[in-house]
């Protein structure tokens, strides 16, 4: 089968981060394109590899996703010789990811100061908590932490109750794809520039999750408003809500345009309340919140959740099931569209997300799953220059 050219190939990715954002940054270069070799300590690799529900080999579901289409090759960054083959395949490079505590890449000599003769053009993406400057930059900040610390966390779960966490590290995820934007920026800029010369991408998790408040900042500095959390609703836009069907099952119905709103109530058999001068639009809306979510949700309730979603498809409200994965993956739409890609792993078949955005003419791909510990160590080194009995000595040494 002959694929259309991807975006980003030839371009070289030198991945040395662990477990989450920047390996979630190399994932989605390598789904467009790019080269990305995988750097990982000799013995266990990468503590992904071992987490959450394990496969008959004792590999991670999820690493086979997270590590698809990157070339895994091994490393002691505790080492010289182990450090010294990061340095070479940096100088061959054009990107690299970490996501270490600032002040770990420089104190093994491998910190963005290192390329600047020896690689100019290296494009050098670090991924932190707190980012690489400011009086919090050395504390550790998992996305746990810094979600919190970003004021998403308090966006979340319901007023009075503790803050909830989405079962998803999704902090790490968000920061990944910054990573991925500074890149891709970098990228165009060493093009456009005439001058090919790389930079660093500094991405704090916490600055990532941030980047969300684009609402919340102007709203506390406007009127010195503090958003908290506002349960399955969202404050300050009516209806807009989570309501249970007679089923069990759960649906969101979004009915806050102004002709969207008439067209709801009348569909439920409330058209007093759509036609009600004091809803006719979200001001008003608001004030009478209460009164408009017990009318849906008394409607909701009565209804199996096949017929609720029928009667606002019909009056062309927007309307949806509240999805699990597994619903997902017996929906016709994601499988038109393509959301589940197939891939082989040593136990068997195995579906893994595609990576959006979907491109028409040079579209991403999974070429293989996440790859066994080393598996491209001699290839890839290989072709850096080191020979088959250097190889064979970082083996013994435990370098490699």
């Amino acid at each position: 089968m002959i694929h259309p050219k991807r975006p980003l190939e030839g371009i070289r990715v030198l991945e040395v981060g662990q477990l989450l954002a920047g390996p979630f940054a190399g994932t989605v270069l390598g789904y467009f394109g790019a080269e990305v070799i995988k750097i990982e300590p000799p013995g266990e690799g990468d503590p992904i590899r071992g987490w959450r529900m394990l496969d008959a080999g004792g590999t991670s579901y999820w690493w086979y996703s997270l590590a698809r289409n990157k070339k895994s090759v091994t490393a002691n960054l505790r080492s010289e010789a182990g450090r010294d083959i990061v340095r070479k395949l940096a100088n061959t490079a054009d990107v690299l990811i970490e996501n270490f505590k600032p002040g770990t890449m420089e104190k093994w000599g491998l910190g963005p100061e290192t390329f600047k003769t020896s690689n100019p053009r290296l494009i050098y993406s670090r991924i932190s908590g707190y980012g690489q400057t400011g009086p919090y930059a050395f504390k550790p900040g998992y996305a746990s932490v810094t979600e919190g610390f970003s004021g998403f966390r308090h966006l979340n779960g319901f007023p009075g109750e503790a803050p909830v966490r989405p079962n998803l590290s999704i902090g790490d995820t968000i920061s990944g794809l910054h990573a991925v934007i500074g890149i891709l920026l970098a990228l165009t800029g060493r093009l456009r520039t005439g001058e090919g010369l790389g930079q660093t991408v500094d991405v704090a998790l916490y600055e990532s999750m941030f980047n969300l408040m684009e609402g919340v900042l102007p709203e506390f500095s406007g009127t010195g408003e503090v958003r908290g959390a506002s349960g399955t609703t969202i404050t300050g836009i009516v209806p807009t809500n989570t309501y249970s069907c007679a089923d069990g099952k759960y649906v969101v119905i979004g009915g806050n345009g102004d002709s969207i709103f008439v067209r709801l109530m009348s569909a439920i058999g409330r058209a007093d309340i759509g036609n009600d001068p004091a809803c006719a639009n979200n001001r008003g809306r608001i004030e009478h919140q209460a009164r408009i979510d017990s009318a849906i949700g008394a409607w909701t309730a009565a209804l199996p959740v096949e017929e609720v979603i029928r009667t606002m498809e019909a009056a062309d409200v927007p309307v949806g099931l509240i999805y699990s994965i597994e619903d997902a993956s017996r929906d016709p739409h994601y499988r038109a569209r393509g959301m589940f890609e197939p891939v082989s792993t040593p136990f068997g078949e195995l579906e893994i997300p595609a990576i959006l955005p979907r491109l028409e003419s040079t579209p991403g791909r999974t070429d293989w799953a996440g790859p066994a510990l080393g598996e491209h160590t001699e290839a890839v080194l290989a072709s850096v220059g080191l020979s088959s009995a250097h190889l064979k000595n970082l083996r013994s040494r435990g370098d490699i």
